[in-house]
This record gives C-alpha cells, structure tokens and sequence, in this order.
C-alpha cells in the first residue's frame, strides 16, 4: 500500500479538529495526517497535540508563527511530505466541507486509475454543492469557467482545494515557483501540473460548507484569482516548465 499523509492547514479550527482527525483515522484505507497550524488562538494546536499522545507516530503538526496564507502552508506540507518520503500527499479542508470519505475515491483514482493528480470536483457532474447561498455557488461556478477559458485547462473544478497528488508531480513543479498564496494558490497548482504534462483526473464529490467555525473566504481572495489568473497565463509564454519524466 502506498505511504499516503493528508494535509489539514488550520486557523481556529477547534469546533471540527478533532473530529476531523478521528474520521481520516477511521477509514477503510490508511492515511497520516499533518496538521499545519498557523498559531490558532482558540488552542487549535493543544488539541492536536493532545491527539498526538492517541495517534503517536501518525499525525503530526507542523506549527507556524502566524496566518500566513493558505499557499504557503500547504507548500510547507509537501516539503515536509516529499522530505519524509510519502508517496501520495492529499489537501483537505479541516470543517468537513470536503467529506473524508471521498479521500479513498481520490487515493483510488491515483494508485489504481492512473491519475498523477485526482480533483475533488463540485462540477464535474452538474453542480454539487450543498448549504452555500446561491450567489456564493454562482460566483464559485462561473470563476472556474472564467479559469477554464483563460487557461485552456480541460477542468470543470479549476478552484477545487480537496486533491490527491503523487509524488512525482510535487517533485516536478518546483514548489517555490509556486507565487500565490490564498484562492488562486488552487488553480496555479493544476496549472502548473497541467502544464508539466500530468494526468488530472476529476472525481465527482458533494462539498458542504462548514457548520462550525468561520469561513476563511473573502472579497480579496476572489480579486487575486481573477487578476492573477490572467497574468499567471500570460507569464507561463515566458517559462520553461519541467516535464513529468
């Protein structure tokens, strides 16, 4: 079996940690867990650390000095991932927005479907988003369209943030090549894969928005996928991309 690790960045998540946690353990298949902890006040941390004493050599934390953006905590996991040696390294919200029992359909769609990357996807087959309110799911919507059409990207879920990546693909994309640290942080991912020659495959998931805590969404993170996304396009005619080997 594959050494897989998921990835949960946290900020004031103590409503749903422990919850989390307790469900990735409980599943069919194996995964780790790695808790990137930006410094929660609410004493996110103290009950992960707890959970270590339960879980020993299978969840660990990697704790930071402050909220210092989506992006850069998920970049910290891989390395910390590719330099401990997984091979297949997951991204999952820890609100249970992203379902935890949708990780194995994603960590089957890569170890046996062929997939470098596996998207836990709200459009691929229709729009499958549960609790938003329906500006929320529009605007979600049509900024993937947007993505789509100035990419080029053959993806229905361009902003998804609930993925399956192995090894290789992490290895090959030069992670600190990677600029943007909040929403468009999703989609220069899969661009940057896309781009290197990766299979991505998207597997149809129910997304549910939080019922605990708060939405770490705002009107500024949508500003930066709008207009980042058009520049990350027009600075990728000036790159060279490393290929999959």
């Amino acid at each position: 079996m594959a050494k897989s690790i998921v990835i949960i960045p946290t900020y004031n998540e103590k409503e749903n940690i422990e919850k989390i946690i307790r469900k990735v353990f409980s599943l069919d298949v194996f995964f780790e867990v790695l808790v990137i902890e930006d410094n929660s006040p609410d004493g996110t941390a103290a009950i992960v650390k707890s959970l270590m004493n339960e879980f020993s050599d299978h969840l660990h934390i990697l704790e930071r000095k402050g909220k210092l953006g989506l992006g850069t905590a998920y970049i910290a996991g891989f390395k910390w991932a590719i330099a401990n040696n997984y091979d297949i390294i997951f991204e999952m919200d820890a609100d249970f927005s992203h379902n935890p029992e949708d990780l194995v359909h994603l960590y089957n769609a890569c170890t046996e479907g062929g997939a470098d990357m596996a998207i836990g996807s709200r459009y691929k087959s229709g729009v499958n988003v549960v609790n938003w309110p329906m500006g929320r799911v529009l605007m979600s919507y049509l900024a993937s369209k947007y993505v789509r059409f100035v990419t080029g990207m053959n993806i229905a879920d361009t902003t998804a943030g609930f993925k399956c990546y192995t090894r290789k693909v992490l290895e090959t994309i030069e992670l600190d090549k990677i600029k943007f640290k909040g929403y468009a942080f999703q989609i220069e991912m899969k661009f940057t894969a896309w781009k290197s020659g990766f299979n991505i495959v998207e597997v149809p998931i129910i997304f549910t928005d939080r019922k605990a805590g708060a939405s770490k969404m705002s009107g500024g993170i949508f500003n930066e996928a709008l207009w980042g996304v058009a520049l990350m396009k027009f600075k990728s005619y000036f790159r060279k991309y490393k290929r999959k080997e």
